[in-house]
This record gives C-alpha cells, sequence and structure tokens, in this order.
C-alpha cells in the first residue's frame, strides 16, 4: 500500500478523498478527457460539483472558430481558454483540469494557455510531457499529471524532470488498454494479460517509491482504463492506487458535451459492437463501429487534404480519412461522417442521467462491493 494516500479506506463506507498537491478533492474520481469537444466546459463542472475533478479535452477545442484553418494555433488557444473560463463560472470552488496530448503540435501553446488561466491540473498522454514543467510560470499552481502505461515510462520522467527542472509529477494516470479512444499500446498487447491494468498500477506504485522517498513527497498513482463501477473504484483503492479515472460512464449524462446522438449511440452499442480499429495517427483506438469504420475498412474512403495538420504522428498522405474531422461530425451527431470513440464497456451504458445520479450510483456501488467484501471476509 502506498504510505502516502490516504488510510483506512476499505473500512470507510465513503469514497475517500484524493490529494493531489496541496489540492483536495472530495472524491477519489477523475473525469477523463475526451475529445473531439466530447467533454467541455459542461461536463467538466459539473464533476466538479460534484467534488470530483472535472477534466476538459483540449484537442481542437478550436474547430468552431473561423480562423481554424487558417490559424489553428490562436484558434485552439483562444477556445480552450473560454472552456476554462466557463467551467469556472459554472464551478467556482470545484477542481477543474484540462488533458492535452503530447502528440498535438500545438501542445506547448495549449498547455502555456491552460497555465496562464489558473487551471488546477494538466493531464498529458500521448507521448512523454518531458518539457511540460518549464512551462510553468513562478508561482504557478497548476499540478502537472502524466499520463503513462508502464512503470519504465514513471521513471523516465520522474529522473528526467528531476535532472532539468528540480520537479517531480505531482501524480500519475496510469492508463491500461481497455480505455477508450486513441490507445498506448500495441495491437497484440490489448488483450496481453501482461499489460492489463491490474498488473501496471502496482507497477508504477513500486516504480515512484523511490523517488517519494528520496523527496519526500507524496506522488499520487490514479487506476484508469476499463473501470466503470464502484466495485472497480475499491478494487483499485485496496490495490494501492490513489484514485481512479473515468470517462466511458460520463458520455452517458446530460451534461456531457457532446450530441444526444453520440450517447445514444452508446446506448444502442452491443459489446460486439466495441471494435479496435486503426487510426490515421499509428496507433490504434477503441471505438463503437458504425457504417462509418465499416466503410473504411471495405476501402470506400480515399486519401484527403488535411486542413489541420493537429497530430504530429498522423499519416496524411496514406489515411483514407481525417480523423479530426470524424471525431467533430460524430461530437456534432453526425455518425455517417464520424464515429464515437468509447471504452471497452460502452455496451454497459443503458440510460443517459445526470452528473448527480452518476456519482450517486458509484457511491452505492462502492457501499454494496465493501458490504459483499465484509460479508465475504466473515464466512
Amino acid at each position: 500500500m502506498n504510505p502516502f494516500v490516504i488510510e483506512a479506506k476499505v473500512m470507510t463506507t465513503n469514497l475517500p478523498e484524493l490529494k493531489i498537491g496541496d489540492l483536495t478533492s472530495r472524491i477519489p474520481i477523475i473525469q477523463g478527457g475526451m475529445g473531439v469537444g466530447i467533454s467541455l466546459s459542461g461536463l467538466s463542472s459539473a464533476v466538479a460539483n460534484e467534488g470530483g475533478i472535472g477534466v476538459i479535452a483540449a484537442v481542437l477545442t478550436g474547430l468552431g472558430e473561423s480562423d481554424i484553418k487558417s490559424d489553428s494555433v490562436n484558434a485552439n488557444a483562444r477556445a480552450l481558454r473560454r472552456e476554462i473560463r466557463k467551467a469556472r463560472e459554472k464551478s467556482p470552488s470545484g477542481i477543474v483540469g484540462v488533458n492535452i496530448m503530447v502528440a498535438l503540435t500545438d501542445f506547448g501553446d495549449l498547455a502555456k494557455a491552460s497555465i496562464e488561466e489558473g487551471i488546477d491540473v494538466i493531464f498529458s498522454g500521448a507521448g512523454l510531457p518531458l518539457s511540460l514543467p518549464g512551462l510553468l510560470k513562478p508561482g504557478s499552481k497548476t499540478k502537472l499529471v502524466p499520463i503513462v502505461s508502464s512503470g519504465r515510462a514513471a521513471v523516465l520522467l520522474c529522473k528526467k524532470w528531476l535532472a532539468k527542472y528540480d520537479y517531480l509529477p505531482d501524480a500519475f494516470v496510469v492508463e491500461g488498454p481497455m480505455a477508450g479512444g486513441h490507445i498506448g499500446f500495441k495491437h497484440e498487447q490489448i488483450d496481453d494479460p501482461a499489460f492489463a491494468l491490474e498488473r501496471l498500477v502496482p507497477e508504477v506504485i513500486e516504480a515512484v517509491k523511490p523517488f517519494e522517498k528520496d523527496r519526500n513527497q507524496p506522488i499520487p498513482v490514479i487506476a484508469a482504463g476499463g473501470i466503470y463501477t464502484g466495485a472497480d473504484i475499491l478494487k483499485y483503492l485496496e490495490m494501492g492506487a490513489a484514485g481512479v479515472q473515468l470517462g466511458t460512464r460520463f458520455v452517458a449524462t446530460h451534461e456531457c458535451d457532446a450530441d444526444i446522438r453520440f450517447k445514444q449511440a452508446y446506448i444502442d452499442a452491443q459489446k460486439e459492437d466495441i471494435a479496435i480499429i486503426k487510426s490515421p495517427v499509428g496507433m490504434p483506438g477503441r471505438a463503437i463501429r458504425n457504417t462509418f469504420i465499416n466503410e473504411v475498412n471495405l476501402g470506400k474512403r480515399h486519401p484527403f487534404h488535411c486542413p489541420f495538420h493537429c497530430i504530429k504522428p498522423c499519416k496524411q498522405k496514406e489515411s483514407p480519412y481525417c480523423i479530426a474531422l470524424a471525431l467533430a461530425s460524430a461530437k456534432k451527431g453526425k455518425l455517417k461522417q464520424g464515429f464515437a470513440f468509447a471504452g471497452a464497456n460502452a455496451y454497459r451504458v443503458d440510460k443517459i442521467i445526470s452528473v448527480k445520479e452518476l456519482i450517486d450510483a458509484l457511491h452505492e456501488e462502492y457501499r454494496l462491493a465493501q458490504t459483499v467484501q465484509r460479508v465475504a471476509s466473515t464466512g
């Protein structure tokens, strides 16, 4: 058990707090950042108001801006600033973060804009954010939380940040292969038990212990990818995680920023509809199979001219479609022109509820899991 994580998690009937530096979230739940436009100020502020950490996805926030094609860097940064301010207005005392992919061509500009806006946390994955601490300003209180998929990556980041910036990550999110969207694993690793989240979480916890001890500084480890119920939360907290990150289940909420037709795709999905696809950015992705994806697989879509140059590794000349436009279309409910990214458990979604109802359900599921565990332990 991580000595820096709140004690007596299993004995309480309430979800414990999550501490990241001097930030204290009333519950150990982070809402995953979901782009393009799925988690903006609406969803993130609702989660923050319920005591969790709400997260705005920074990727292509400026798609609705008039200058998105001519000046995408400024368009995206301007729109992101606006979303952060709107989230602050809706949740003045809640904790709000942003998710910024390292692979974005405007990663640095988005991070700088977020820090200048006083965002509470930057979550950053899809690459190693080796230069992120260098973007902090004197007096900045923004916490930096890399998203990793191995203990090796966590150690590398700790060493690099200490050597260059004398800074340790404020926490780590460990994302397993059951996550939705782009997945940081090779195709053959996705179903390999050696890469299951149950193995990755203890691995990262052990990997960061020497750094915690040396600097007398806690580095909370947050489990992500495939976590769906309160029982799942209990499982990973007992494993030593300080908190969990959920994405999929937050999509089917009234406050989610996606079109109702996007949410309905989750409700209509069957287990066999959840598929691993080959993304133009060169990574596997998990999505809900639909006509658009079937047409891509059948070769009915052809290479396009890239209007955004948004992601560094995107194979623009080889790709049959623009993933940015596909995801943006899906967000608007135009699923014939795109598709919905989703986690492995998306088929379990059966109705749309409020964020408050979802958090209440997770509380109840957590308490029930504790009760079942106690009964089992007493015979």
